[in-house]
């Protein structure tokens, strides 16, 4: 008999209570997936139509003009696909906080309606002309904004959490995230522009923004200056010094010319992207994100709006009187 048999058998393994913790997180990711899915197909089944089309078209491109050699099932492309087939659900939560966000701003879009005979009476290929370059200008600073303000970055760092660039990288999106814009569109429309320029220009810059994400190599320098390229957007998403903070610019790269946020190098091009944020790498925990207390307290509310939230908070009915914090 070896000695070792007539030792008592070791006590079993004790279970660590924090490895429970991604099983619970893999269990609630199914969950929503189980409920956000079927609801998203039901609220737009044209969304899940578009990304099967956009999967056949880029992904040649990719492959055939790829810029980075990574595989189509690259790490976080579940997360990114789950992103484009409940983003029709999640575009509710956006759409309700985008009509607050207008309602708020009531001081700032009223006034524009007094500009409205002046501006409709100009030309209307001089007003959709106006309307795109405004719409565009408007863009560029509430991105901007989304950067450089904590609060907004808060939900912008979700877009950015990506550490592999390809199409559908750009579909990850936090809900809340840019509705800032609806304040300044619904000052375009309010004061006389037509909805259609500003629905189209919407349109493009979706289509456009797919592009820029794209895995591929095309530098087309002749554009650099002209119109946002995936070489422009590709070192705007780069996790390099040199390059946060630069390339806002989502259609037209003239407003980063302007204001000096302009990063194109010609003797190199970007390798690491994402950012330094700890945020989980599933959509419940990225959706989630944000209003972590860590987070909240890392990119706090700013004291002004703060302020003006409260005093806003006042005036609703059968308000609690318990402070929130944002």
């Amino acid at each position: 008999m070896h000695p070792l048999s007539t030792l008592p058998p070791p006590p079993p393994p004790q279970l660590d209570r924090g490895s429970r913790r991604p099983q619970l997180l893999r269990r609630l990711h199914v969950a929503a997936l189980g409920v956000a899915i079927p609801a998203g197909v039901l609220l737009g089944v044209e969304g899940a139509v578009g990304v099967v089309a956009l999967f056949v078209v880029l992904v040649p491109l990719e492959k055939l003009f790829r810029r980075h050699d990574q595989s189509i099932r690259r790490p976080g492309l579940r997360t990114d696909l789950t992103y484009a087939l409940v983003s029709p659900a999640l575009n509710i939560f956006g759409i309700i906080a985008g009509i607050l966000v207008a309602l708020i701003a009531v001081p700032l879009w009223a006034p524009a309606l007094l500009l409205r005979p002046w501006i409709t009476s100009q030309p209307a290929w001089l007003l959709a002309l106006e309307g795109i370059l405004l719409l565009d200008l408007l863009i560029y600073w509430t991105h901007r904004l989304s950067h450089e303000i904590g609060f907004f970055w808060r939900f912008h760092a979700v877009h950015h959490s990506s550490e592999k660039m390809d199409w559908i990288s750009g579909i990850r999106q936090h809900p809340f995230d840019g509705v800032i814009i609806a304040a300044p569109a619904v000052v375009l429309v309010a004061a006389g522009f037509q909805l259609e320029v500003i629905g189209g220009v919407a349109i493009v810059q979706t289509i456009l923004g797919l592009l820029a994400h794209a895995n591929v190599r095309w530098r087309v320098r002749p554009l650099w200056k002209v119109v946002m390229t995936p070489e422009f957007h590709h070192w705007h998403h780069a996790n390099e010094p040199e390059s946060i903070h630069r390339n806002y610019s989502v259609g037209l790269p003239v407003w980063d010319l302007l204001w000096n946020t302009y990063y194109m190098p010609n003797d190199r091009r970007p390798v690491t992207y994402g950012h330094d944020e700890d945020m989980p790498g599933h959509l419940p925990g990225q959706l989630w994100w944000p209003f972590r207390i860590d987070t909240r307290q890392r990119y706090p509310f700013p004291p002004a709006g703060r302020r003006r939230l409260q005093r806003i908070a006042r005036t609703w009915p059968f308000r609690r009187r318990r402070v929130v914090t944002f």
